[in-house]
């Protein structure tokens, strides 16, 4: 199973909104065929894995990450295919999440004399699918947060002034984050102060650039921002309130890039409400890249679901630089929003922290 994880793992960033998958055949203890799904339309893991194989011999078992689908898709259900090829059994990682079909595969196979074996590390692929998870469950995208800050806790200075916190090698495991999500968010205030581009530049391979989300409450967004002028095959979407005006919508319209209107709260867009429309655009995963304002109103509004936090070994030493997030925070120490299973990895003299967050009640 852990190779069939990474089969799976090649897909990752490609096969959205499908979870990625992947399979491998075994006969007499020895992988004889591997195969995983490449992108929405192509061939299965099982499939492909089988189309790696003349012909199965028996005692030869199939593992999957996910539970075969018993369905008709794109493509043939896989149920289908492992019954034709006379495999007698399959082990699963994980059951499909969708409701609706949760179980039938398994249940499928079963009926027709296969022998399957179900939960075999159930929480690896879980994890690997977690964007896929929260888009099935509640039709919106898995949210990751990424802040990059100086050993005292700051994300910029006083002037903003932002480039460059962390080193090369930090910056370059963004960009394979970028690689692996359906889009990526920036408020308005980190386009004023930092132009990115927020395309993914990978110096090995050729990155798949996400879809670009700019928070512009009031259109403020320069049309010679660099995230308005990128020469992509992903486009650029600003999210603006009711209030923008049209005239100024259609310019932006007129360069190639989208507006998608949401109310407002308090002055500022809905983010839960915003949330609900990208799912709606069928985005399953959404990396949050700031600044202060949008990570702090996300935070609260408990929208953020794993933080990427780089620690580089910088001191900023003053009080007056831009923190990780801004707004009203807790107001004791056990009121804290925690971050669990965590992780750490080193880049260079750079610290990364992983972990998902747990919010205290007074959130929100």
């Amino acid at each position: 199973m852990k190779q069939a994880l990474r089969e799976a793992r090649k897909g990752l960033g490609r096969v959205s909104p499908n979870p990625a998958v992947g399979a491998v055949i075994v006969r007499k203890g020895e992988v004889v065929a591997r195969g995983y799904h490449r992108m929405p339309g192509l061939p299965h893991a099982e499939t492909d894995a089988f189309d790696k194989l003349e012909q199965i011999s028996p005692g030869d078992s199939l593992y999957v990450t996910l539970e075969p689908c018993n369905h008709l898709g794109r493509t043939p259900p896989c149920t289908h295919t492992i019954l034709k090829s006379g495999i007698k059994r399959v082990v699963i990682g994980m059951k499909d999440p969708n409701p609706m079909v949760a179980g039938g595969g398994c249940e499928f196979l079963r009926n027709n004399g296969i022998e399957v074996v179900e939960n075999v590390l159930e929480t690896e692929c879980r994890r690997l699918n977690e964007d896929f998870l929260k888009f099935v469950e509640s039709g919106r995208p898995f949210v990751i947060a990424k802040s990059a800050l100086t050993m005292d806790g700051w994300i910029a200075t006083s002037s903003g002034h932002s480039q460059w916190i962390t080193n090369d090698k930090s910056r370059q495991f963004v960009h394979r984050l970028r690689d692996r999500v359906d889009a990526v968010m920036v408020g308005i205030g980190t386009v004023l102060a930092d132009d990115p581009s927020l395309t993914t530049r990978l110096t090995k391979g050729k990155g798949k650039d996400p879809l670009r989300i700019i928070v512009d409450t009031h259109l403020r967004t320069p049309l010679n921002a660099k995230v308005m002028n990128q020469d992509s095959p992903a486009d650029t979407l600003v999210v603006i309130s009711e209030e923008a005006g049209l005239e100024d919508q259609e310019k932006f319209r007129a360069k190639g890039v989208s507006t998608l209107v949401c109310p407002t709260r308090a002055g500022k867009i809905d983010l839960d409400i915003m949330l609900t429309k990208l799912g709606e655009m069928s985005i399953t995963s959404l990396l949050v890249e700031g600044g202060a304002s949008i990570t702090g109103s996300m935070l609260r509004e408990r929208l953020i679901d794993k933080f990427y936090i780089f620690k580089a070994p910088k001191l900023l030493g003053g009080d007056d630089g831009i923190p990780m997030t801004t707004g009203p925070g807790a107001k004791r120490m056990d009121e804290c929003v925690i971050l669990k299973e965590i992780k750490t990895r080193r880049f260079g003299d750079d610290i990364l922290i992983r972990g998902y967050p747990v919010y205290q009640e007074h959130l929100g």
